[in-house]
């Protein structure tokens, strides 16, 4: 069965078609400066490969579909639904899933959502302290984002390192434009940083990461600013861009500032390691331990710099860096020293892949 994962970008369609169940890469590629999504589609360079399914990596349709689903009006309801908590992830699926409905009708299509991996959190570390009938009514708690990401690192962790993936208390860090972190225990997540909403959490490039509600009432309030004009304003300049005055708060402009002089550019990788460092320590508090750090994404896959920067004064919890692996090597591979009681380890994750799984179990199930 041949699945296609595309990667909806609001100017770009990445793609990869894999075979499975044997996991088999037949083709991936980009498509840039899309304005005509069905256009782009059907230019997908496929040549004589089929298209058996097509499979999402939707983001947020609320308390009922927290899982992989053929996508069908209860599914595209939801993410209406659900559109002004992820706007700009929903809005462009929502697209480019219509454009998929357009181009290829006889093709089922699949949304695998990113609050999967996450329903495993206990209700204690899911739940707000809101009225009763804002979680009854509104589906109004802690759903968790990147699930694929970190269902991929709490899969291929223990066969990077060779141990029991039952018995290992991961802390994966997927660490990008946009960043949030995961304790997983067992395999199965036990808590997140991101919440309701993919805009919460650690800080992200331009969106805010964690911030006091009341904060964002006083602004409109001072300011006069609508709600349009304040969800804007925090999704396009806030964040890391925020901090630092660098638009597009890409961490490697960050730190190349920083190199300079800047100062406000050290205040943003600052706050950005001191929240993976304090959640870090937070998730081995929860969890008894840690076995092994993660770091993925953009970031956490390529920065040696901000791995170190979020790892450094952790020795009191066993996690010590070898800074020749740290800054030298590459691939999946450790970094932490060979006396590290705890791993800690780079590598890029695979959203698609996890993704493609999740579509093939559905449309082979019994």
């Amino acid at each position: 069965m041949n699945i296609l994962v595309p990667n909806l970008g609001s100017t770009s369609l990445k793609f990869q078609l894999l075979s499975m169940p044997g996991e088999h890469e037949v083709l991936r590629g980009k498509l840039e400066r899309v304005t005509d999504y069905p256009a782009a589609i059907a230019s997908i360079p496929l040549g004589n490969h089929r298209v058996d399914a097509v499979a999402f990596k939707a983001v947020h349709a609320g308390p009922r579909y927290r899982g992989t689903y053929v996508v069908d009006a209860g599914v595209l309801a939801a993410l209406e639904e659900f559109l002004p908590a992820a706007p700009a992830h929903n809005a462009i699926y929502l697209t480019g899933i219509r454009a998929f409905q357009q181009v290829m009708p006889e093709v089922p299509l699949i949304a695998a959502f990113e609050t999967e991996f996450h329903r495993t959190m206990p209700e204690h570390a899911a739940r707000y302290g809101v009225p009763a009938s804002w979680h009854d009514e509104l589906g109004i708690r802690r759903y968790g984002f990147h699930g694929a990401s970190h269902q991929y690192v709490s899969e291929h962790i223990p066969r990077l390192i060779g141990r029991d993936r039952d018995l290992l208390r991961i802390i994966s860090c997927h660490l990008g434009g946009s960043s949030s972190m995961c304790a997983i225990h067992g395999g199965r997540s036990i808590d997140t940083t991101m919440g309701f909403s993919p805009q919460s959490g650690l800080e992200n490039a331009t969106r805010h990461g964690d911030l006091d509600v009341y904060a964002v009432l006083d602004a409109m309030q001072s300011r006069g600013l609508s709600i349009a004009e304040v969800t804007a304003e925090l999704a396009s300049s806030g964040g890391l861009a925020g901090l630092s005055g660098i638009p597009g708060g890409d961490v490697r402009d960050l730190e190349e500032a920083a190199g300079k002089g800047s100062a406000a550019a050290e205040l943003a990788l600052a706050v950005f390691t001191y929240q993976v460092k304090k959640t870090i320590g937070a998730y081995a508090a929860v969890m008894g331990g840690v076995d092994v750090i993660a770091f993925t994404g953009g970031i956490g896959e390529n920065s040696a710099r901000l791995r170190e920067r979020c790892t450094s004064g952790l020795k009191f919890l066993g996690i010590r860096l070898d800074r020749e692996r740290n800054f030298n090597g590459k691939g999946d591979r450790l970094v932490s020293s060979h006396d590290s009681e705890v791993a800690v380890a780079a590598l890029a994750t695979n959203e698609e892949l996890i993704v493609a799984r999740r579509a093939y179990a559905l449309l082979t199930k019994d």
